[in-house]
């Protein structure tokens, strides 16, 4: 059976480019660029960006160990599963920006790397709307309608894309995106 390809769905993850992924960083500044650093170099998500503490930043190991996220309600909680708590090595550019960030990072009782103004659980959609969704749109990282092309998940994608790429191990890979199963890093990222 034969389907017209407009009826066939892509199930693949939508990845953006590494000229998009360069124009992004080249155009974050303030929190917004360690923000999509690590987004973009160590591969977490959202909800996992959202509940960093500083106290997670090995600066002198070079890594980040992911062990809490911010749900929905900005309440700090468990992560997804048990593979869900890894450690991630730091990209030296994403290093580094997460050194000049500290210096200048809302302090707060939860000390958080990206915190709101007070200090607080950042919500999502003050991350898309004021941070990602802007930045793209001055980069030129938009769709035909003019409006931002990817989400906070895209660049999950792009991290782990960057890892094939160079060649890593897939079960490394696994690991390091905290996927329970090598079938989950190979359904997602297997094209």
């Amino acid at each position: 059976l034969e389907l017209p390809d407009e009826d066939r769905s892509d199930d693949r993850a939508v990845v953006p480019t590494k000229a998009e992924l360069q124009a992004i960083i080249a155009g974050a500044d303030g929190r917004w660029r360690p923000l999509l650093l690590v987004a973009i170099f160590c591969g977490l998500r959202a909800s996992e960006l959202r509940g960093l503490r500083w106290a997670d930043v090995d600066f002198e190991e070079r890594h980040i160990k992911v062990a809490q996220r911010a749900d929905a309600s900005h309440k700090i909680g468990r992560l997804k599963s048990k593979s869900a708590y890894r450690s991630i090595p730091l990209a030296p550019m994403a290093l580094n920006s997460l050194r000049e960030w500290k210096l200048l990072c809302p302090k707060g009782d939860l000390g958080l790397v990206f915190p709101n103004g007070s200090g607080n659980v950042e919500s999502y959609s003050n991350l898309i709307d004021r941070g990602f969704h802007p930045i793209q749109a001055a980069a030129g990282v938009v769709d035909a309608d003019g409006a931002a092309k990817y989400g906070m998940h895209a660049l999950r994608h792009a991290c782990a894309s960057l890892w094939i790429e160079n060649g890593m191990n897939p079960k490394r890979i696994q690991t390091l995106m905290g996927h329970s199963t090598i079938q989950m890093t190979y359904d997602v990222y297997g094209h």
